[in-house]
């Protein structure tokens, strides 16, 4: 392997961690009704547990206000009650009409959003726990290719600079993440 692919593999492996870490920001409640807060629900539909994507079509119509309308309401709107019922973690309570699931999302107490709050942190640290273990590999790769003689001690140097800055510009962005939706989680 070229040493110089592995600052480049290091880095796409960085942008990669930074999508899937904001990807799991989306899914946490910040007192806003969106339809990526159901992402990844699991619907048991026609006897097999499927993406909620898969059997219905999530909407916002109001701020306060998740609409979900089957793609075949006669079978599957009860499960689909059931699976957001059933969701502890999202701890919301749907309506059903007989054709469309209506969630209204209660506004968030002071003791929630904190607890929210906590959980960006968490999501943080495993973003970070990821991004290290890029770079120790990344880092490691590099030892090897010295001291198999593939590159000299002053290439490995700079290339070891170039993944330690590009794990900080990564961190960084990470942080500013995890910042915004704590801001947002927090606003009233």
């Amino acid at each position: 392997m070229n040493p110089n692919d592995v600052v480049t593999q290091a880095k796409t492996k960085f942008a990669n961690t930074i999508t899937h870490f904001e990807e799991e920001l989306k899914k946490l409640r910040t007192g806003r009704a969106h339809a990526g807060m159901l992402d990844g629900l699991i619907v048991t539909a026609y006897g097999t547990p499927m993406p909620l994507n898969q059997v219905a079509s999530v909407s916002a119509p109001e701020a306060q206000l998740l609409q979900i309308t089957p793609f075949d309401p006669s079978s599957n709107i009860e499960a689909i009650s059931a699976a957001v019922r059933d969701n502890q973690s999202m701890g919301l309570n749907p309506s059903d009409d007989g054709r469309v699931v209506r969630i209204p999302i209660p506004p968030l107490n002071e003791e929630r959003r904190r607890d929210i709050t906590k959980q960006v942190g968490a999501k943080l640290e495993e973003c970070m726990i990821a991004m290290r273990g890029t770079r120790h590999e990344a880092l490691d790769t590099l030892a090897e290719a010295k001291k198999d003689k593939d590159i000299s001690e002053d290439e490995a140097k700079r290339l070891g600079q170039q993944i330690e800055e590009a794990m900080t510009q990564a961190k960084s962005q990470a942080e500013a993440t995890a910042r915004a939706k704590e801001q947002e989680i927090m606003t009233v």
